[in-house]
């Protein structure tokens, strides 16, 4: 198949130089039509032909206009196109009134200088945006349909996007794409059209359009959609067994393949299906503004968004406490980027090293704690209990202990769902960490506090990036149980419910988000597919690898029979009641299972959480499978 002329600019100059000479005679015809003043004046003709054909081929040289791809001219173009003709012209008529001062020329008529212009523009832009209209028709003319056969397409998003989709399918023909009509929900653009395509009518019509107009694709031009659009379009075009694509990149999508490797980009919110929570600014900022903050786990997803969000309120000092040097490091980079007033001190320091953090406390005397440090990823730690229990309980008991003795104002712990009832050894080291700082509260009458909450889209280790992993390499994407659900939020939305906590905390209580209903893993997996440009079952498989005996399929955020309140938040709950242990079980309890583990009994430690932890099962929750997604 034959592609367009490739008109070289050479052969622009010369249709230049062409023109420059029919313009310059044109101009003293027009401006004399052809009278006796027009011979009188014809010799200084010669000489301003002269000089324009000197002059201009230079100018335009100067301004870029023989080193262009005229065939793909636009607008920019023009407008090059106006400044170097006006700015040859200009040089040209400097020259021309030199030599009639000069004495060189006997007349000049100073006229055609401004016919010249005028002309010059023309010929210019002519000359060049005619090769554009012979290139487009040579291209339309010259494909012939592969197979016969034009596929009717529709264009959701009648905007840029959608006007540049239209505009590469008209030129490129050998698609065999007929784009047919765009939805748009804007109203000022229905029954308008783009390149002679009409705006048909809104989104919420698709399913009627699809019909009426026989589509056999759909194209969602609207690289920044909302998750809730493209679900709307994907299920529809699912129902009608239509195929559809979104707009990752125009290339990939007019060539009619989308390249892993240039996914859409999903915003994670798009996965929670339910609008994300808000915050009492209010509040926050009276609690944190013009205080000392301590974070630990600041080098966490959940610490660093922490300090992010601290930051923003103005405190004297932002304290970022955590183990791994390298994470620390990366969140101070990123806090004096965009916060280069505030002072931050990093600390690297380990939470089950009690002097160490006595020797940090006493130097710095925070007002506010947010205790975010803890290990997290539930499969890991049930391979390594005893490092579940050093950090996430002893690291926990030592950071209230320290918090008590250098009389910090409020602490807030951060907790998880998987701490109600638990069968891992994660959760249940969480649930301990809870009882800790609750009696802390209880015995000192301080306002710490925990907030739970479910999984967090999109934070380190979880389900989110591992997905997106699993997508980029092809897939599978790998789950345990199709059934499987859980609670799911978004690591700002975390955030929102921790500082919203620490604003409202009177003390010991246990605060819950209302995180809206539970959401299937396999429906998070196919929204991540199909947001990101993909069709489940067809470019990217799921794989179910079998639910292991006694894990839950679902998640609680409270015990059953413990009834909640609300708070002054609408989407923040706190429980009236919580199952307290007395001050010297509890110490026994800590005693033991950080004894057993410095031991390495894994088996001794397991058998206290199963006897102290109300609805624990950990004993019956088999070895796991770090590879599946639970």
């Amino acid at each position: 198949m034959k592609g367009r002329p490739n008109i070289r600019n050479k052969y622009i100059l010369l249709g230049d130089l062409f023109f420059i000479v029919i313009v310059v005679l044109g101009s003293y015809v027009l401006g004399f039509e052809m009278d006796a003043l027009f011979f009188q004046y014809l010799p200084s003709a010669y000489w301003m032909v002269g000089v324009a054909l000197l002059v201009k081929p230079l100018i335009y040289y100067f301004f870029g206009l023989y080193r262009r791809m005229w065939l793909y001219a636009s607008v920019q173009e023009l407008k090059l196109i106006v400044i170097a003709a006006t700015a040859a012209s200009v040089i040209v008529s400097v020259i021309m009134v030199s030599l009639l001062t000069l004495g060189v020329l006997n007349g000049f008529p100073r006229r055609v200088l401004v016919i010249d212009w005028l002309l010059s523009i023309m010929a210019v832009g002519g000359l060049r945006f005619a090769l554009r209209v012979l290139g487009e028709n040579f291209s339309s003319s010259s494909v012939v349909s592969q197979n016969g056969k034009n596929k009717r397409i529709l264009i959701i998003g009648a905007g840029d996007a959608g006007a540049l989709v239209i505009r590469e399918l008209q030129k490129n023909a050998q698609m065999n794409l007929t784009p047919v009509g765009f939805l748009d929900d804007n109203p000022a653009k229905q029954k308008q059209q783009i390149y002679g395509v009409p705006v048909v009518g809104k989104i919420t019509e698709l399913s009627k359009t699809l019909d009426n107009l026989k589509i056999d694709e759909v194209i969602i031009a609207i690289p920044s959609a909302p998750g809730r659009i493209v679900r709307l379009v994907a299920d529809i075009c699912r129902l009608k067994k239509i195929p559809f694509r979104t707009m990752p990149g125009i290339y990939e999508l007019l060539g009619g393949t989308v390249n892993v490797s240039r996914l859409r980009q999903v915003d994670i919110t798009d996965l929670l299906r339910r609008q994300p929570a808000h915050m009492n600014d209010e509040l926050i900022g009276a609690t944190l503004s013009g205080k000392t903050v301590m974070v630990s786990g600041a080098g966490g997803s959940i610490g660093r968004e922490l300090c992010r969000q601290i930051a923003r309120w103005g405190p004297s000092e932002l304290i970022l406490l955590g183990h791994g040097e390298n994470s620390i490091f990366e969140g101070l980079l990123d806090l004096r980027e965009s916060f280069n007033g505030l002072s931050f001190i990093p600390i690297i320091a380990d939470m089950r090293d009690k002097p160490r953090l006595e020797k940090v406390f006493e130097r710095h005397r925070p007002q506010v704690v947010f205790h975010a440090a803890a290990h997290k990823h539930v499969p890991l730690m049930e391979l390594n209990a005893e490092e579940a229990v050093t950090n996430n309980i002893l690291g926990t008991r030592n950071l209230v202990e320290v918090a008590e003795k250098f009389d910090v104002g409020r602490l807030v712990m951060i907790s998880t769902d998987k701490a109600i009832r638990p069968k891992s050894i994660m959760g249940a080291t969480k649930r301990i960490a809870e009882m800790i700082v609750l009696d802390a509260a209880k015995r000192t009458g301080r306002p710490f506090c925990v907030v739970r909450f479910g999984n967090v889209l999109g934070s380190r280790g979880s389900v989110v990036p591992i997905f997106e992993r699993q997508i980029a390499k092809g897939g599978p994407i790998t789950i345990t149980h199709p059934d499987m659900k859980r609670y799911f939020m978004t690591i700002p939305e975390a955030v929102y419910l921790v500082l919203q906590a620490a604003s409202m905390g009177k003390g010991g209580e246990t605060f819950v988000l209302n995180m809206g209903d539970q959401v299937r893993i396999v429906d998070l997996a196919e929204d991540l597919i199909r947001l990101s440009g993909l069709e489940p079952g067809r470019d990217i498989e799921i794989v179910f690898t079998g639910s292991r005996p006694g894990e839950k399929l679902s998640e609680d955020l409270w015990d059953e029979g413990l009834t909640f309140q609300r708070t002054i938040h609408p989407d923040i709950f706190h429980l009236s009641t919580q199952d307290d242990m007395e001050d010297s079980n509890l110490n026994e309890l800590l005693d033991a299972v950080i004894n057993k583990s410095r031991m390495g009994n894994v088996s001794d430690i397991i058998t206290i959480f199963d006897e102290k932890i109300p609805g624990a099962q950990v004993r019956k929750t088999p070895p796991a499978d770090i590879t599946s997604i639970n």
